[in-house]
């Protein structure tokens, strides 16, 4: 469960530093040759690749980890997303190399948008499939770590912001949280070395070895299954891209200082953590069915009331409506996913079939920001100045 966790964090943290970044740097440092506007869709844009990705990465770690072993996917997967994550904080701007940057940045995303894809499935398995009793709560553990990631990242972004300023974090100090990258790879991979392959698969792997890949079997025998999978994660995404990247660009053009939109993330972040370990907990009482649909209804209901809530700019406000919906409402659907997608396949397809469903169901998430450029507020569109940019967010 510790590595599970841990491994989570640091796939997260790289993972979602570039979601931050998306909605306050990039879009001044890799696409300044576009106006405002059209810069923040584009660096939106390549925020979707890595969604877009991950399906990718759960196809090829799936098919491999279904057949070699958790663990050696486990460790490939983190070995990708911290080199990716450390060649982006050296990248050069566009102001120095031109369209090659932009270029590069996107293709970087693409390989941490397959490492994490890769990632999760097998993180899941890790922990439900050693797991005794009490699925639901174990194999949380590493949903949980996704906000812990986000809290960092953006503790990373912000504490660098504030030790080097402005006019240098822009121009330098954004690269910072990215080239730590690198520590936290030395460290996850120290621990999850030392982790013992899963039971389950190592007595499914005792017996004969199947002859159908594990895409095949999953497509074959268990598209209804796969399709289930897809469906039941899709409102889980869709709340948490538009809660934690666009929320974020949408907060700072209303007028909320930067600081105060970025701090009231990292409180709803931090309590997600303990909400995602109650509602799984919960879960294995009362099913999992019961409480990915209670808070799918509740968010339905509370999305009409996100954008007015924000636009009133009270802080005290953007702070209740970011916990209500990142620390309440979005766990409930988004905790019970773990053990819910590793009870819905076979052992020999099971990285496959989790990690394949998760992530097309994630791609609401990577597609929500890009899809919402128009909800900015009027006074932004009249008058559009670097201060009141997603850049001058951070």
């Amino acid at each position: 469960m510790a590595s599970s966790f841990l491994g989570s964090v640091i796939e997260y943290y790289d993972f979602l530093l570039y979601a931050t970044a998306s909605a306050v740097v990039f879009n001044k440092v890799f696409f300044s040759n576009l106006s405002p506007l059209v810069a923040t869709v584009a660096s939106f844009g390549t925020f979707a690749t890595g969604y877009l990705a991950r399906p990718i990465g759960g196809i090829v770690f799936g098919h491999f980890g279904d057949r070699l072993g958790r663990k050696q996917m486990l460790v490939l997967t983190m070995i990708l997303m911290g080199v990716a994550s450390f060649l982006i904080g050296l990248l050069p701007t566009y102001a120095q190399i031109g369209t090659v940057a932009p270029v590069m940045l996107v293709l970087l995303r693409v390989l941490q948008g397959i490492a994490v894809g890769g990632e999760w499935g097998g993180a899941v398995l890790m922990s439900a499939e050693h797991a005794t009793g009490r699925r639901g709560l174990w194999a949380s553990f590493t949903n949980a770590g996704a906000p812990f990631g986000m809290v960092l990242s953006t503790a990373a972004l912000t504490g660098t912001a504030a030790a080097v300023g402005e006019e240098a974090f822009l121009s330098w100090g954004w690269r910072v949280p990215f080239l730590i990258s690198i520590l936290l790879l030395g460290l996850g991979l120290f621990v999850r070395m030392r982790v013992e392959e899963t039971p389950v698969f190592n007595a499914a792997r005792s017996q004969d070895a199947p002859r159908t890949a594990p895409l095949v079997d999953v497509l074959r025998n268990h598209p209804r299954t796969l399709l289930l999978a897809a469906g039941v994660g899709m409102s889980a995404f869709v709340a948490q891209g538009t809660l934690t990247t666009f929320l974020i660009s949408y907060g700072v053009q209303t007028g909320f200082a930067r600081q105060d939109v970025l701090n009231s993330l990292t409180l709803a972040s931090a309590l997600a953590v303990l909400s995602i370990v109650g509602w799984s907990a919960l879960s294995d009482r009362v099913g999992r069915r019961p409480i990915v649909l209670t808070g799918a209804l509740l968010m339905a209901v509370f999305a009409f009331a996100i954008f007015p809530m924000v636009g009133t700019g009270n802080v005290a406000v953007l702070t209740l409506t970011l916990v209500l919906g990142q620390s309440v409402l979005h766990p409930m659907m988004y905790g019970p996913l773990a053990a819910l997608y590793a009870e819905l396949f076979s052992t020999r397809s099971r990285y496959t079939g989790a990690s394949l469903g998760y992530q097309i169901a994630g791609l609401g998430a990577g597609l929500a920001p890009l899809s919402s450029p128009r909800s900015r507020p009027r006074a932004a569109r009249r008058s559009w100045s670097p201060r009141s940019s997603p850049a001058s967010a951070c």
